[in-house]
């Protein structure tokens, strides 16, 4: 017996295999006749597959092409990154936000070099810096070809508008069944890249499918966030080599007491480096 207020969730009888065979096939001839083209689908190496992915975490496809492309003339392999000054790095990089995954690939170019391999298991990904669950099986299943299980974004907007079109505050709990059930185990790849690209439809044909999920959530105002703090202070302290707390925050539009806990931060996370109260970017 459920708690007064306590909600039921209705359970998804799983899909016969005449209802997966009809769902992969509208899948499949959207994405052949509209499936989108992007440089990282042209390729199974997997450190141009993780590059992108940890690009595409947390900025639209479109920003992300051209640095992806230039990134990976600058870096190749993550032998040439591991090389690379940091200030050049955080160079290439600008533009994506949220310098702290330019990092995360600095050492985890470290990792695959110390390795002598990229690994293809997802508990050692796991211990790459800004990989988590997503983007581990992402690289699994777009360079090495394996049926794990993925939900991001658009993913779960397809399922939700097909499993759970009068639902709110849907988990992922309840979606991962209904992917697993539904994968196309011969070629995941390809399949994951046409749900992709539904779900990118769904959004701009229905609106926001995501918006019924229990995960969703609104993104803050960028103009006074805390990361538009951090990649303001990146970009000063590139522009001048070195500067302390008071410089920086003469110079930019923010309170001392902001500019000094954002400075702790990249300082704590390798991004800058300090003496005597003199910051510079981080070697």
């Amino acid at each position: 017996m459920r708690k007064d207020g306590e909600m039921l969730e209705r359970v998804v009888d799983p899909p016969t295999e005449a209802e997966i065979a009809a769902f992969r096939l509208e899948m499949l001839d959207y994405y052949s006749e509209s499936g989108r083209s992007f440089p990282w689908r042209q390729t199974r190496d997997p450190w141009a597959i993780l590059v992108s992915e940890i690009m595409l975490q947390q900025t639209q496809t479109d920003r992300v092409v051209p640095k992806y492309i230039a990134w990976l003339e600058a870096y190749p392999e993550p032998s040439e990154l591991v090389r690379a000054p940091l200030a050049e790095v955080l160079g290439l990089w600008s533009g994506l936000g949220y310098n702290r995954r330019a990092l995360a690939l600095v050492r985890a170019s470290a990792r695959i070099v110390s390795l002598g391999r990229f690994p293809d298991d997802e508990d050692s990904l796991l211990e790459f810096p800004g990989v988590g669950p997503y983007t581990a099986r992402a690289v699994l299943a777009f360079a090495f070809d394996r049926p794990v299980v993925l939900i991001e974004t658009n993913i779960r907007s397809v399922f939700l508008h097909r499993f759970f079109a009068a639902e709110e505050g849907v988990a992922d709990s309840r979606i991962a069944p209904l992917v697993e059930a539904t994968l196309d185990r011969s070629d995941p790849r390809t399949w994951y890249y046409a749900l992709m690209d539904y779900g990118v439809m769904l959004k701009r044909s229905l609106g926001n499918p995501n918006s019924r999920s229990a995960h969703y959530a609104r993104q803050s105002p960028f103009a006074d966030s805390h990361r538009r703090i951090r990649g303001s202070l990146l970009k000063e302290l590139g522009s001048r080599g070195r500067a302390d707390a008071n410089e920086l925050a003469s110079a930019l539009p923010f309170s001392r007491e902001r500019v000094e806990k954002a400075l702790g931060e990249l300082k704590t996370e390798g991004f800058v480096a300090e003496s005597c109260g003199i910051y510079r970017l981080g070697d």
